[in-house]
C-alpha cells in the first residue's frame, strides 16, 4: 500500500479510538501505539503496525494473544477490515518489547490525539516521537518479564483445552487461544536465546 494511504488508515483509527465509547460494548482502550515500518522513512507498506493498550490485568494479555472483546473492538473500529496488524498490551506494563522497537503513541484516552506524532509519522520523521532505545538489560528484563506471564498463559490455556478435548462443543476457539499462546511464549523464548 502507498505510504499516504498508510497514514490515511492509521488517522481513521486514532479518530475511531478518539470517539466516545459505546455503552453497549465493554472493552477499555486507554492507548494507540504505532510501530515498524510507519516510523520509517516513507516507502510502500505490507501492513500498518499498531500496539492496542486495553485497562486489562497484564495476564490477560500475554504476548501474541487476543484478549476477551479484542475481535469485537477491531470490528466496531474497522481495524480488521484494513491491512493493520494489532498486537494487544496491558495498559499495567510497558508497551515496548523485542518487537515492538520505539513505538511512537499516536493516542491516549488521558490526552487525546497526538497530532505531533501522526504529522510526523505522516512526514517520515518519526523519529522525533519515538519513545528511547531501552538498554540491553532493560529489554532482557522486559522479555523475561513477559515470558513469565506467557508461560502462565500458555499453561492455563493448555487445561482449558485438555478440559475441552473430548466435550461437546466447537474445540476451535479453544485450540486457537492455545495456538496464539505458544506463538508467543516461543517468540519471547527465541528472544531471549
Amino acid at each position: 500500500m502507498k505510504w499516504t494511504r498508510a497514514v490515511h488508515h492509521l488517522t481513521e483509527l486514532v479518530e475511531k479510538c478518539a470517539e466516545p465509547p459505546s455503552p453497549v460494548f465493554r472493552f477499555d482502550v486507554v492507548e494507540l501505539w504505532v510501530f515498524g515500518g510507519l516510523l520509517d522513512v516513507p516507502r510502500d507498506l505490507d501492513e500498518i503496525q499498531v500496539a492496542v493498550v486495553a485497562d486489562l490485568p497484564v495476564d490477560e494479555v500475554p504476548w501474541l494473544t487476543e484478549p476477551v472483546g479484542a475481535e469485537h473492538w477491531a470490528n466496531s473500529t474497522r481495524m480488521s477490515r484494513n491491512p493493520i496488524a494489532a498486537r494487544w498490551r496491558s495498559a499495567h506494563a510497558p508497551v515496548w518489547n523485542h518487537a515492538i522497537e520505539r513505538p511512537a503513541l499516536v493516542w491516549s484516552r488521558a490526552g487525546g490525539v497526538v497530532e505531533e506524532a501522526l504529522v510526523a509519522v505522516s512526514d517520515g520523521t518519526a523519529e522525533l516521537v519515538r519513545l528511547p532505545e531501552p538498554s540491553p538489560d532493560e529489554l532482557r528484563t522486559r522479555l523475561e518479564d513477559e515470558l513469565a506471564v506467557s508461560l502462565a498463559a500458555l499453561r492455563r490455556a493448555n487445561d482449558v483445552y485438555t478440559d475441552k478435548r473430548w466435550s461437546p462443543g466447537k474445540l476451535t476457539p479453544h485450540a486457537d487461544s492455545l495456538w496464539r499462546t505458544t506463538s508467543g511464549y516461543l517468540d519471547l523464548l527465541d528472544a531471549l536465546a
